[in-house]
């Protein structure tokens, strides 16, 4: 059985961001997990794969950079949620909710990334605060590294909190 994604804890009034949100039906419902690996040498990442509908096409055939742009930005705040859970010593359900938001979003485009093939997302943390999580993710089309990205995700504010 698959574990929940990262997103699927979020509580239902913060949950419809058009990237990850559960409860947005017209968005990408881009999900994010824990990068499972063996190697205890290996750093802590995250997951995410994603398969591209051709509404996003930049160039027919290949996918348009603003949908990468969005997916790193999903991943990334997601990834940062999680790791602050972690970091805490809490479960992903508990409240007060642990909501990041991005701070900053950096992308770099590699390669052409093509249409019609699953994504995969990884994400690997650069640095961890109470408040604030660097996160650089790679995305990759198979074995082609298609960007790179870093979201410096920052906690919710409690004015962005619903009433």
């Amino acid at each position: 059985m698959k574990p929940k994604a990262f997103q699927d804890y979020y509580p239902e009034e913060l949950s419809h961001c058009y990237g990850c949100g559960k409860n947005n039906k017209h968005g990408h419902q881009l999900k994010s997990y824990w990068k499972e690996s063996t190697d205890k040498a290996k750093p802590l990442q995250t997951i995410a794969t994603y398969t591209p509908e051709k509404m996003y096409t930049a160039i027919p055939g290949f996918v348009y950079g603003g949908l990468i742009a969005s997916l790193i930005d999903c991943h990334g705040t997601g990834s940062a949620a999680a790791i602050a859970y972690q970091s805490s010593g809490r479960e992903m359900d508990t409240l007060p909710s642990l909501r990041f938001v991005t701070g900053g979003l950096n992308v770099r485009y590699l390669a052409p990334t093509p249409q019609n093939t699953e994504l995969t997302l990884i994400g690997t943390f650069t640095e961890i605060k109470e408040r604030k999580v660097v996160v650089s993710i790679e995305v990759f089309s198979h074995d082609t590294l298609c960007a790179t990205g870093e979201v410096i995700a920052v906690l919710m504010p409690k004015n962005m909190m619903p009433k």
